[in-house]
């Protein structure tokens, strides 16, 4: 709800300066039409209305429902939106790179069974929900290895996952810092740009570091998934690295609310926006044209109906 308010705008926002001159024009158009226009210079507002049949509710109520259908037209031809359109011939799926750290923290059994293995089921959740979508894997200690570059073979991902163990590791540690600038390499050589999605326990290395070779990645946005007790020391460490890349931080949960919060954000492209010759956004005005039909409809009827009284 809060994105879609801060994506709200209009794609044509130049036809809402009709919107004023509508009002003006129905302004104007109250008074010509008004039969007792010239009453009202000569007698006092309480008398004439005593004196006038009907008042001006029957004269007014009409009106004022032409004003509100102006008033609404004008809206939907600016063309209200905040969500983009997902463009049918192209393929717009966002590369997910998980960055797996695997140093000995990771076997900890807290949360049970252990890190490493919470991990691994995370892993295969989110391979699941993206089938089809490129998602790659990067390993990480005290070095940083390209397990799989993105691919949309999901389920292959899932299964070099779960061999990941510190054990495999050469050299106890964690760099970050290197695992970043590898997704950077890997992405860039796709051509395709991506997320990160950075799956540990906590943050060792250098703060600085981190964020110079997230710039060096051409900035690519970074999610973490901690998976660690909620009360652990290191999770203040871990949101200063995370405030510092702009990163938000989804803590691991018993369900799969954690895998959704992430699967969502990644599922939005990066880089986006009204200014982007690519992005299309989706036109929401016609929501609006139900009731601004249904006041059309009513005018008419209540036209007939005078024409009616007339006769």
């Amino acid at each position: 709800m809060i994105e879609a308010l801060s994506n709200f705008h209009f794609i044509r926002p130049a036809w809402l300066l009709l919107l004023p001159l509508a009002w003006l024009v129905w302004w104007y158009w109250q008074r010509l039409s008004d039969p007792l226009r010239g009453w009202r210079a000569q007698m006092d507002p309480e008398l004439l209305e005593a004196l006038a049949v009907g008042g001006d509710s029957s004269r007014r109520g009409p009106g004022r429902l032409l004003l509100i259908a102006w008033l609404l037209a004008g809206i939907i031809v600016a063309g209200p939106t905040w969500q983009l359109e997902r463009n049918p011939f192209t393929d717009e799926s966002v590369p997910l790179m998980i960055l797996l750290k695997a140093d000995i923290s990771m076997d900890t059994p807290d949360p049970a069974p252990s890190r490493q293995e919470r991990a691994h089921l995370k892993i295969a959740d989110i391979a699941e929900v993206r089938q089809g979508q490129p998602l790659g894997l990067i390993a990480y200690a005290g070095t940083a290895h390209l397990v799989l570059p993105p691919t949309k073979d999901t389920s292959v991902v899932a299964q070099m996952a779960a061999e990941i163990s510190p054990d495999i590791m050469p050299v106890a540690g964690d760099r970050l810092d290197l695992a970043i600038k590898m997704a950077g390499e890997a992405l860039g050589s796709e051509g395709a740009g991506g997320r990160l999605l950075v799956i540990t326990d906590s943050v060792g290395a250098d703060p600085k570091a981190i964020r110079d070779a997230q710039e060096a990645a051409g900035e690519l946005p970074v999610h973490f998934l901690v998976i660690n007790h909620p009360d652990s020391s290191d999770l203040e460490t871990l949101r200063s690295v995370a405030k510092g890349l702009k990163a938000p931080v989804q803590e691991l949960t018993p369900d799969d609310a954690d895998v959704r919060a992430i699967t969502r954000a990644a599922a939005r492209v990066p880089g986006r926006g009204a200014g982007d010759s690519k992005a299309r956004w989706q036109e929401a005005g016609y929501w609006l044209t139900p009731a601004l039909a249904l006041m059309v409809a009513g005018s008419f009827r209540r036209t007939n109906r005078r024409n009616e009284e007339k006769e």
